[in-house]
């Protein structure tokens, strides 16, 4: 302790005194003395990696404090290499007043959803196939295996068993009953649209089987129907061939819903402004416009070719679906081949705000947003919550504990 006080009070007084006239080795042995003292035999160093743990103890604790022991989440990794001897770097942007002004205006084109698989269950021979464009609606023949039908169910998820008398209760028993209710085969007075497969379930599923022409038995055999989570399909693709053997799990089809929308595919900059649920508006090529509501956004994986040296996957630009409300004016411009389409997002503004660059936001489990806030002197960024607004163009409004020119922490 003694020696560090000594060091310190000569660290003080070699800044502060002006150096002694003397002789030139006088001079040589207090310039000697001096380098000494800023060097230290790691003395100081020390000092420097305590006083920085315990700033480091001080940010975690307003962080508890501020954001309820939440953890952050942080869009970029940090390099800990020599963190013990070495404070991190910060790359910082100014907070910035300005306004903000969305408004945007893309071209797209008409078409169907993505498609989804229709898989395989039983084993047999493909003896009938629906054509491509084709739509079949529940309770109608997707396609045949060893000339029996495969029915179209709507359903929140594929059957797993042979649905029987006896069987333990569960959620597909309550798919296959209201689909028979629904299709006609039962009503709310002889069956009870619940997880347990009764008498009166049996009776049901005999009644459907006997309108399909196949062998009454009271049970649903696994591979029987197929089960979507909506209504009407569209057959897109047609991947299994007439009289090519069926093997479970492998696909068949390749189906969307009827349903037209309208896709654009926005840069990285342009997608803030079209978030899920969105409204938009679209001008069709054929005439007329139509108001749209994003439902999805999508990436096409691409694997990484002999270009990539990793082999790694990439992503291309997202596609930003969009369901039409006028299905009917919709439907008919496809059919007609004009498929173009320009989709305009409503104008919003933002007058004297500050922004900050989006990728300056870190998101706290348990909702909600913060900044790193650079802070004159040596001490760690501050963690401050922000509330935020409209973003545009990779700025984002935020409101909290900021002033314009602050300094907020970003990705390197």
């Amino acid at each position: 302790m003694t020696l560090r006080r000594e060091g310190t009070d000569g660290d003080d007084r070699a800044r502060q005194e002006p150096a002694r006239e003397g002789t030139v080795e006088e001079r040589e042995r207090a310039e000697q003395e001096r380098e000494a003292v800023y060097a230290g035999p790691g003395r100081r160093r020390g000092a420097s990696r305590t006083r920085r743990r315990a700033v480091t103890v001080g940010v975690v604790a307003v962080v508890v404090a501020v954001a309820g022991a939440a953890l952050l989440v942080r869009p970029w990794p940090r390099d800990t290499k020599d963190a013990a001897t070495e404070r991190p770097s910060h790359s910082t942007a100014p907070v910035q007043r300005t306004s903000l002004a969305s408004g945007l205006r893309l071209d797209g084109e008409l078409g169907h959803a993505p498609a989804d698989d229709i898989t395989a269950q039983g084993q047999g021979t493909f003896t009938r196939l629906p054509k491509t464009g084709e739509q079949v609606r529940p309770g109608r023949t997707l396609y045949e295996i060893d000339a029996r039908p495969v029915v179209l169910f709507r359903g929140s998820r594929p059957f797993w068993r042979v649905l029987k008398k006896g069987m333990s209760d569960g959620p597909d028993v309550k798919d296959l009953e209201r689909n028979l209710t629904d299709l006609g085969y039962a009503n709310a007075a002889g069956l009870t649209v619940d997880e347990e497969f009764t008498d009166a379930t049996a009776a049901a599923v005999e009644r459907w089987q006997k309108a399909l022409g196949v062998r009454t038995t009271g049970t649903v055999e696994l591979g029987q129907v197929a089960v979507l989570p909506y209504g009407d399909v569209r057959v897109e693709e047609v991947v299994a061939k007439p009289g090519a053997t069926a093997g479970a799990g492998g696909t068949v089809l390749k189906v969307t819903t009827t349903d037209v929308y309208a896709t654009v595919k926005p840069t990285e900059d342009e997608l803030p402004q079209l978030p899920p649920g969105g409204k938009v508006t679209v001008q069709l090529d054929a005439g007329g416009s139509v108001q749209g509501k994003i439902t999805s956004i999508t990436r096409d994986t691409e694997q990484g070719g002999e270009g990539d040296p990793g082999g790694s996957d990439g992503e291309t630009e997202p596609t930003v679906s969009i369901r039409l409300s006028d299905q009917k004016k919709a439907a008919a411009a496809l059919r007609g081949g004009r498929v173009g389409a320009a989709v305009t997002v409503p104008e919003k503004k933002a007058d004297d705000v500050l922004v900050v660059p989006v990728t300056a936001l870190l998101a706290m489990t348990g909702g909600g947003y913060g900044v790193e806030v650079v802070r004159p002197g040596p001490a760690e960024p501050v963690l401050v919550p922000v509330q935020v607004g409209l973003i545009v163009a990779n700025q984002a409004e935020v409101e909290g504990r900021l002033k314009e020119g602050d300094k907020v922490v970003v990705p390197a």
